[in-house]
């Protein structure tokens, strides 16, 4: 099936757009950790070897995400909206995962070309209309 046929959340990720999936991914986990590594560090009281570790992990996430995001950006033309999303995903827990999900099923993680040749062409107008 040609690539033009898909759907945008069918299009094929383009190779920034793969990166920018799999740093949205590990921002989450690494974020997940540092909760795990917080929760052990003030309510139970029992160590700081996750918030030492997570907080390191994740503090590399984030930069990593925020560089992607804004190459993702240039690259796979966002736009200034789908750009802010995408930056203030990294601020709350694990919600990259969620914009990660919503550029994937709207196709900008995809090539833009791509993404442009699969929209659907207007229907013509009628001759009666004319």
């Amino acid at each position: 099936m040609p690539a033009a046929s898909l759907s945008p959340a069918r299009q094929p990720l383009s190779r920034t757009g793969r990166v920018y999936a799999v740093i949205a991914v590990i921002e989450a986990f690494t974020w997940a950790g540092l909760l795990v590594g917080m929760f052990l560090k003030y309510v139970t009281e029992t160590t700081e070897a996750g918030v030492w570790l997570f907080g390191r992990l994740h503090g590399a996430a984030f930069v990593a995400y925020v560089v992607i995001a804004l190459v993702a950006a240039v690259k796979l033309r966002w736009g200034w909206f789908r750009t802010l999303v995408a930056l203030a995903a990294a601020v709350p827990p694990l919600t990259t995962l969620l914009a990660e999900w919503w550029l994937r099923r709207t196709g900008h993680l995809s090539d833009p070309a791509a993404r442009l040749s699969a929209a659907p062409e207007p229907e013509p107008e009628p001759i009666s209309a004319r």
